[in-house]
């Protein structure tokens, strides 16, 4: 027995928005926005075929911005840089109880976001590489 088609709506509904909230948060925080709001998109134009035409300008933009962030050796070690600093402050603010926001809850978030960065990176990079190779074959 299935859940009906209002009840499968609202849990897309709910879904998406978690994640398209998240995004445009991680928009100006630390961490993947333009990925998360591509997401929740995706999640709630499966449903909603009205979002659909929101889809594809926010998915260049977010792999422009992936080919661009290892498109010169200085964008990359700046990258590198932001995550081992993401990876640092994410220890810094679970061991230090003092801090505002301080403890685990903060650090963990952070420490995730430090190693989000670094798959991504290591994705673009992948991608931007592969895509060279096909040009010059």
């Amino acid at each position: 027995m299935g859940i009906g088609k209002p009840v499968k709506q609202v849990l897309i509904l709910i879904a998406g928005g978690i994640l398209l909230l998240v995004g445009i948060a991680l928009l100006v925080l630390p961490g993947p926005g333009l990925l998360l709001v591509l997401a929740g998109l995706l999640v709630l134009a499966s449903e909603f075929p009205a979002v659909e035409k929101y889809v594809d300008p926010i998915r260049d933009r977010a792999m422009k911005a992936a080919e661009d962030s290892v498109s010169s050796p200085l964008r990359i070690a700046g990258s590198v840089l932001a995550g081992l600093c993401l990876l640092a402050a994410g220890v810094v603010w679970g061991l230090v109880p003092g801090l505002p926001l301080g403890g685990w809850s903060t650090g963990s978030s952070l420490i995730l976001s430090g190693i989000i960065l670094f798959a991504l990176l290591i994705w673009s990079y992948k991608r931007v590489r592969d895509r060279r190779a096909a040009k010059a074959e």
